[in-house]
C-alpha cells in the first residue's frame, strides 16, 4: 500500500489549501483516514480524522476552519484547509488505516503560512 499526498505549499494568513492523499496498492477496505502535522520542535499531532460512514472529529485548534472529506471510490482523503494562520506551519501527514489492522503514512507535505 502507497499513500501520495500533495498540496501542499505557500498560502498567506488567512488564505486556503487544500491537501490530498491517495490510496493504491492491494487491499479490501479503507477505515479510518487522518491527516496529522508535526511543526518543528512540536509533536506530531492529529488534525482531522474521517471513518468510512464519513463521520469526522477535528481537533479545537482547527475546527470551523479544515474540513476532510473523502472520496471512497478514489480511495482518497481530502483536508480543506481554510481562514489559514501561521501557527498552522507544519509538516502534515496523511494517515490511513487498511484491512481493519494496519496503518499506514503518506510522505509529508510542507504547508506553511506566512505574509
Amino acid at each position: 500500500v502507497q499513500l501520495q499526498a500533495s498540496g501542499g505549499g505557500l498560502a498567506q494568513p488567512g488564505g486556503s489549501l487544500r491537501l490530498s492523499c491517495a490510496a493504491s496498492g492491494h487491499f479490501f477496505v479503507i477505515n479510518g483516514m487522518a491527516w496529522y502535522r508535526q511543526a518543528p520542535g512540536k509533536q506530531r499531532e492529529l488534525v482531522a480524522l474521517i471513518m468510512g460512514a464519513g463521520n469526522a472529529n477535528y481537533t479545537d485548534s482547527v475546527k470551523g476552519r479544515f474540513t476532510i472529506s473523502r472520496d471512497n471510490a478514489k480511495n482518497t482523503a481530502y483536508l480543506q484547509m481554510n481562514s489559514l494562520k501561521p501557527e498552522d506551519t507544519a509538516v502534515y501527514y496523511c494517515n490511513v488505516g487498511i484491512d481493519g489492522h494496519t496503518e499506514y503514512w503518506g510522505q509529508g507535505t510542507q504547508v506553511t503560512v506566512s505574509s
